[in-house]
C-alpha cells in the first residue's frame, strides 16, 4: 500500500470516527509496511498504539480489506529511536470525543478556576466539619508542612470543594510567592494523556514537580486507571520528598476507594485524613441564616421568618447544595409573584424538593446494598445459612434496618427469612459491640449509611 492509498483510507476513517477522534488517534499513525498479511503502523507511544488497537483496530482492518489489501492483522509499534516502556491504560481516555476545544499545552499549568464564593469567610463551621475547617485553615497559612497530605473526604454537598477553594484563595493572598495549583483528578489525567500523546512526558514531570502546593479534587476518579495512578504516585512522592504540601479530596476514605492501588492508599493515609460528616440540624440552620443577609440585599423588603428557616433545616437534611438552592428558589419565586415568604408559599414553591427529601429508606434497599458491599448473594444473606461469611453481613443489614427505618423488630425479622425478633435484637447488639472493637466494621457501617442516605 502506498502513502497515497493510506491518505485516502485516512479520509474514510475521518468520516467514520469523527474529527476529534481522528485528530487524537488516527492522524498520529504513520503507515510503515504490509508484510505477510500484517499491516504495521508507527505510533508515537505504546499507550496510543494500545488504545487504537483496542478501539479502532477492527475498523482499520476492515477499511484495508475494503481497499483491496490482503491483510489479516494490524500491528502498532513505536519506532526504535523513540521506544518507551509499555503502558496498559486503555481506560484512561474516556472523554476526548466531546472536547469542544483542544486542551492547554502541557508546558502551561493553569489550575481550574476558583469560585469567588468559596472562601473561609463564607464557610459555616459546625460540629460535623470543625476539624476539617481547622486543618484547612492551618494548611492555608502556608507555613512549614505539618501533615502531608491533608485528605478531606465526605459525601456530596458537605463542603470539600468549598474548603479546597478557600485554601487556594487564602494562599494566593498570604503567600503569593508559592506556586499553588488546584485541579480535578480528571484534569490531571487528561494532561497526563496529552503529554503521552505529544511525547512531552519530561515536561509534564518537571512542571508538576515544580509546584509548591498541589491540590487535587475528587481523587477517586483515577481509581482503575493504571498509568495515571502510577504517574500520580511518582508525583506525590516527589512533592512529599521536597516538603511540598499536597491537599486531596474524595467522596470516601482512602481505604474505601475501590480499584485504587494499595501503595497510593497507603501514601494518602500517612497524612491527616479528615471526614466531613453529614450536617446536623444546627449547622444547616446556621448555613441558611448566613445566606439571609445576602438575599436581603438582593431582594429589599422581602423577609423570611425563623420558622421557615427551621422548617427547611429540618426537612432538607442530606445535601447543603440542595438546601442553599431551595432558599435561592424561594426568594426568587416570592419576588417574582410579589408575595411574602410564608410557610404555605414555601411548601408550594418547594414541593418537589421536599418530596425528594422525604425519600424513605426501605429494608429491601438496605439488604441489596449490604449484599453488594460484601459481595454475597441477597438470597444467601436472608437465607437460613449461618456461616460467618453470611451471618455478619446479615447482622450489619439488621442493624442498619433498625437505625435507618421505622420498622419494628418483628417486621425486620420477617423480612430476613422469617426470623424471630430476638434474633434481630441479638444481631443489632452484636454490631453495636463490634463498632467499638473493630475499625473495619465501623468503616463499613459508616460507608453504607452514607450510601443509603445519599
Amino acid at each position: 500500500m502506498t502513502q497515497e492509498q493510506w491518505g485516502q483510507l485516512q479520509r474514510k476513517l475521518l468520516s467514520t470516527v469523527g474529527k476529534n477522534n481522528y485528530a487524537n488517534w488516527i492522524e498520529p499513525l504513520e503507515f510503515a509496511d504490509i508484510s505477510e498479511g500484517v499491516a504495521t503502523f508507527h505510533v508515537p507511544t505504546n499507550f496510543l498504539g494500545n488504545y487504537v488497537s483496542q478501539n479502532f483496530g477492527d475498523l482499520i482492518l476492515h477499511q484495508l480489506a475494503q481497499s483491496g489489501q490482503s491483510v489479516r492483522r494490524v500491528h502498532f509499534r513505536v519506532p526504535a529511536a523513540s521506544a518507551e516502556r509499555p503502558l496498559s491504560e486503555v481506560q484512561a481516555v474516556a472523554a476526548p470525543e466531546p472536547a469542544a476545544s483542544p486542551a492547554p499545552a502541557v508546558d502551561q499549568l493553569p489550575g481550574a478556576p476558583l469560585d469567588k464564593r468559596f472562601t473561609f469567610d463564607s464557610f459555616v463551621v459546625g460540629k460535623p466539619n470543625e476539624l476539617a475547617h481547622a486543618a484547612a485553615r492551618r494548611v492555608a497559612e502556608g507555613g512549614p508542612v505539618t501533615f502531608n497530605p491533608l485528605f478531606l473526604y465526605g459525601g456530596v454537598g458537605l463542603g470539600k470543594t468549598h474548603l479546597m477553594h478557600a485554601i487556594a484563595w487564602e494562599l494566593q493572598t498570604k503567600r503569593p510567592d508559592l506556586n499553588v495549583v488546584y485541579l480535578s483528578a480528571e484534569q490531571f489525567m487528561y494532561r497526563f494523556v496529552q503529554a503521552l500523546r505529544d511525547r512531552k512526558m519530561m515536561d509534564f514531570k518537571q512542571i508538576f514537580r515544580a509546584v509548591d502546593v498541589l491540590m487535587v479534587d475528587d481523587v477517586q476518579f483515577i481509581a482503575g486507571k493504571d498509568s495515571t495512578q502510577e504517574e500520580f504516585f511518582h508525583t506525590f512522592n516527589a512533592l512529599v520528598d521536597g516538603h511540598k504540601q499536597i491537599i486531596i479530596s474524595a467522596d470516601r476514605a482512602p481505604g474505601e476507594i475501590k480499584d485504587l492501588e494499595d501503595r497510593i492508599k497507603s501514601r494518602l493515609q500517612c497524612g491527616l485524613v479528615v471526614d466531613l460528616h453529614p450536617t446536623d440540624y444546627e449547622l444547616r440552620l446556621g448555613i441558611l441564616q448566613s445566606k439571609v443577609d445576602y438575599y436581603r440585599s438582593q431582594y429589599p423588603g422581602l423577609e423570611i421568618s425563623n420558622s421557615v428557616l427551621e422548617f427547611l433545616a429540618h426537612r432538607i437534611s442530606t445535601n447543603v447544595r440542595v438546601l442553599e438552592g431551595a432558599l435561592t428558589r424561594l426568594y426568587a419565586f416570592a419576588s417574582l409573584v410579589g408575595r411574602e415568604i410564608t410557610m404555605e408559599l414555601t411548601q408550594d414553591c418547594l414541593a418537589d424538593v421536599l418530596r425528594a427529601s422525604e425519600r424513605k429508606i426501605t429494608i429491601e434497599e438496605i439488604q441489596r446494598r449490604v449484599s453488594e458491599h460484601y459481595n454475597i448473594r441477597l438470597s444467601d444473606m436472608i437465607g437460613p445459612k449461618r456461616v460467618r461469611s453470611y451471618a455478619r453481613p446479615r447482622q450489619v443489614a439488621m442493624y442498619l434496618c433498625k437505625q435507618l427505618t421505622s420498622r419494628s423488630l418483628p417486621e425486620i425479622g420477617r423480612r430476613f427469612g422469617g426470623r424471630d425478633h430476638t434474633t434481630v435484637m441479638h444481631g443489632v447488639r452484636r454490631i453495636e459491640e463490634l463498632r467499638v472493637q473493630d475499625g473495619q466494621i465501623a468503616e463499613d457501617i459508616e460507608m453504607l449509611r452514607r450510601t443509603l442516605e445519599a
